[in-house]
């Protein structure tokens, strides 16, 4: 693998090297005057907090938070467009929102310190990832309202990095830029760098001679079969950053290279709490729940962000819990026949089966009274003769290992559609 020496600790910013005492002292100040600002400012928080019979003021120790309100992505939508704002919209520098496919888009607001914040903490993740100033970075995720692009945009000009903002789509070219410009590191969706690996495959070029030595994946659950599929297909330090647009964007969240041991999360900005999907109740493992610190545009209180995942003390940067790489999250949980099942559970078991890519789709159909899962998957090229018994090993592994039976059929390359953006897995036409 390719990679210099870890980072030492002078590299890191200052608070990367605070004991926990003080890290827990900054953030019980944060999280007071974030109280304030929020009910001050926020209608909403201003109703959910009284109806909770709560007040800033109740909060003395950083366990008090769990007396307060969750906030959801419905309060969002219900608040659009700028009804979440804490400051008037004149002093609001950029709005992001999300692709609103299933309703209305979320809107998040940014003052000119939140992008400062927001392009600090992303540079902290690009150095965590290995990154250094003077690395060319390769940014495929999308521009515009989507926040992948421009947060990695920022960020990697805040570390003094020399930025390619290619943005997503034209995968031949994607292929071609990264031959010529020779980058040291590739930004994207974990699913899409798997398109960018046929395609290098497709050209006649060797995925292990290109010039990446960092991949930053982010955007949507991947396993560690998918990331040493990725490390030994394309010779690179694959590592994993979390965000999401309700908090701030990417940089919520990263993977340090030296360990690649779960996502150490910026808890001087974003406090992290993780609860029973059901309950709501605080547990080891389950929703990750998310209060923002520092946030002067749009502040938000234990944010349900139903990515699924568990708090593990800090490693290489030891006063900053980890986050477990999300395993799923609650709306993607796809109940077969009573099972919980995730995506994300399919995705290892098809990795292991020789003669499969990872390319899949799930179907849920219901032909009659009960629902019926089929696993499309793609064959890697050339493998043709064993598409049948590579069929029934997927078929007895998720029966095995899931408890669910399941049909698989094995279509042949690049008939799935290829994502450029977050990938969808699950295909449900039960109610169609």
């Amino acid at each position: 693998m390719r990679l210099g020496d870890p980072p030492a600790p002078h590299e890191f910013d200052a608070i990367e090297r605070v004991s926990r005492d003080e890290l827990m002292a900054l953030q019980l100040g944060r999280l007071q005057r974030t109280l304030h600002h929020a009910y001050q400012n926020v209608p909403l928080y201003r109703e959910k907090f009284d109806q909770a019979g709560v007040h800033p003021s109740d909060c003395k120790e950083l366990a008090d938070l769990a007396k307060f309100p969750f906030t959801t992505k419905q309060d969002l939508r219900d608040s659009y467009p700028f009804g979440m704002f804490a400051v008037p919209r004149e002093r609001v520098a950029r709005i992001h929102a999300s692709s609103g496919t299933t309703g209305r888009p979320t809107v998040v607001g940014y003052t000119k310190k939140d992008i400062d914040v927001w392009a600090d903490v992303m540079a902290r993740s690009i150095r965590a990832s290995g990154g250094r100033p003077g690395d060319l970075v390769h940014v495929i995720y999308g521009y515009g309202l989507f926040t992948g692009g421009l947060g990695a945009h920022y960020g990697a000009e805040r570390l003094g990095c020399t930025v390619v903002p290619v943005s997503g789509g034209m995968t031949p070219r994607q292929v071609r830029l990264i031959e010529d410009f020779r980058p040291d590191i590739v930004m994207v969706t974990p699913s899409y760098m798997l398109a960018l690996l046929d395609e290098f495959e497709a050209q006649g070029l060797d995925p292990r001679t290109a010039s990446p030595r960092i991949g930053i994946f982010g955007a949507e659950p991947w396993t560690e079969k998918m990331r040493a599929e990725i490390e030994d297909r394309f010779d690179l330090h694959a590592v994993d950053i979390y965000g999401l647009s309700e908090v701030m964007g990417p940089g919520v969240a990263n993977e340090c290279v030296e360990s690649k041991d779960g996502l150490h999360v910026w808890e001087d900005h974003f406090y992290p709490e993780t609860v029973d999907p059901f309950t709501g109740e605080p547990a080891q493992a389950g929703e990750l729940v998310f209060t923002s610190l520092t946030k002067e545009a749009m502040p938000v209180i234990r944010y349900r962000t139903r990515d699924l995942t568990r708090l593990l003390p800090g490693t290489a940067r030891p006063a900053f819990r980890r986050m477990e790489k999300v395993t799923g999250r609650t709306d993607d949980m796809i109940i077969l026949r009573g099972v919980n099942v995730f995506p994300t559970q399919i995705e290892e078991l098809v990795l292991a089966v020789e003669g499969l890519s990872p390319h899949f789709q799930l179907h849920l159909t219901r032909p009659a009274r009960l629902d019926v899962m089929t696993v499309r998957v793609e064959a890697r090229p050339g493998f043709e003769g064993g598409r049948a018994e590579a069929g029934r090993i997927l078929r007895k592994a998720v029966k095995d290992r899931v408890g669910v039976s399941v049909e698989v059929e094995v279509v042949d390359p690049e008939t799935l559609e290829r994502s450029v953006g977050k990938l969808k897995r699950v295909i449900d036409k039960r109610n169609n």
